[in-house]
């Protein structure tokens, strides 16, 4: 489906969040018109500074959803309004499948009516659970552990079916921990509260928070969890080049996202502390629930298929990209508006 003006169009569901705002960036420079589609409930708007167009909207109402793909002449949805805390799917499991499915399923339904055939779906590790083997690759066994990630294969396994039955076809992007900033200091990471740990750590860091070791006694070299820590930027490009696949008429897949570099939560306050020249004192903790001991990446098959590279693989590196943004925006996006 194209515009007027012979040109297609991408709707990014979740535009306004971390990465689905740097997606919208990336699309943008290379000359597509973007669409967000937003409830801005944990996005922000200063996040969408480079969108073609924004429009308030709940994935849940299937009403306007439609009539955003329709009048806007989409012929593509990148798709990242999820909630993702491991932690909150545990304690309140009713709404991450309310919100992560039953809303997933109102954009798929959406994209039918509308005649809308690529999906880009933004996926997750944690579909495999404690995985029986490291790195890993796309066709180990699937067993979550939280909710979180029983939403999200929820929707994988339910896509084929969309494809049979409706001709819409799908690239299924697996991230790890997504971590970093656009390079340009635009845009960055703003959660409230903030959960990941590269940003926690830069908080502390500032004399802004304080840092938990959730568990020091996993058998990892250094006792912590080891993970797999992938730019932003770079899961942006991945997604650009699904996009591209799908458009040029590439079967439905599904990709695991990172680095492939097992990182421990030790490793990443060593690493913040040489980017920033602070401290970051830290207590140990209990262990959460639903943390595996090892989560990273095979991501061979992006690589071979599509041609994917990622262009940030050094820690340091990914973690300076955060340092500058965090350190410029003290109160988050909520500079960028009194800016």
């Amino acid at each position: 489906m194209t515009s007027a003006s012979g040109s297609s169009a991408v709707l990014v569901t979740g535009g306004a969040g971390y990465i689905g705002s740097h997606a919208v960036k990336a699309l943008r420079a290379r000359g597509e018109t973007v669409i967000v589609y937003d409830n801005f409930k944990q996005g922000h708007r200063a996040a969408t500074r480079h969108a073609s167009a924004v429009i308030d909207g709940d994935i849940h109402d299937t009403a306007t959803l439609g009539r955003a793909l329709e009048t806007h002449r989409v012929d593509a949805v990148m798709h990242f309004a999820a909630w993702l805390s491991v932690g909150d799917s545990v304690r309140d499991p009713a709404g991450y499948y309310r919100n992560n499915v039953v809303g997933a399923l109102g954009v798929l339904e959406a994209m039918v009516s509308a005649g809308v055939t690529n999906l880009v779906f933004s996926s997750t590790c944690a579909i495999f659970g404690t995985p029986r083997e490291v790195p890993i690759h796309e066709n180990l066994p699937k067993g979550p552990i939280n909710a979180y990630g029983e939403t999200k294969l929820a929707i994988e396994l339910a896509l084929p079916h969309f494809e049979k039955a409706y001709g819409l076809r799908s690239v299924a992007l697996r991230y790890f921990n997504a971590a970093g900033a656009d390079p340009d200091g635009e845009l960055g990471e703003d959660h409230a509260p903030e959960l990941h740990v590269i940003p926690r750590a830069i908080d502390t860091a500032l004399g802004r928070d304080s840092f938990k070791v959730f568990g020091d006694d996993y058998p990892t070299p250094d006792g912590t969890c080891l993970r797999d820590y992938v730019h932003v930027n770079d899961l942006a490009s991945a997604h650009l080049l699904a996009l591209d696949a799908l458009r040029s008429g590439a079967s439905s897949t599904a990709y695991n996202l990172g680095n492939g570099r097992p990182t421990s939560v030790r490793d990443v306050i060593a690493s913040v502390e040489r980017v920033t020249g602070q401290r970051v004192s830290h207590e140990i903790a209990p262990r959460r629930d639903g943390d595996p001991a090892a989560l990273f990446a095979a991501s061979d098959r992006i690589k071979r298929e599509l041609g994917w590279q990622p262009a940030y693989e050094d820690l340091d590196v990914i973690v300076e990209t955060a340092w500058r943004w965090r350190a410029a925006h003290p109160h988050g996006y909520a500079a960028s508006v009194s800016a």
